[in-house]
């Protein structure tokens, strides 16, 4: 899974080609907040195709799993 993103949204893009983006928000320390309810729909060329809870589950442990103390460190909420 390859992570990107700005200040504002990260895209977590599975190499599959489905690309998920996610709003939030940057924070002191190394942090980004992803707001879980922004996480609704997959990017284009799959926009019609909506996520499923299991598939934004599986995506947040993904996520959780490959952090390391030298990544910026994703929270959820």
């Amino acid at each position: 899974m390859k992570i990107t993103g700005s200040m504002n949204y990260v895209k977590f893009d599975l190499e599959n080609g489905y690309i998920i983006k996610a709003e939030g928000e940057m924070l002191v320390g190394r942090k980004f907040v992803v707001y879980t309810d922004t996480m609704k729909t997959w990017e284009p060329p799959h926009e019609n195709e909506k996520l499923s809870k299991e598939q934004i589950e599986e995506i947040i442990r993904e996520v959780q799993e490959s952090m390391s103390e030298n990544t910026v460190q994703i929270i959820f909420e």
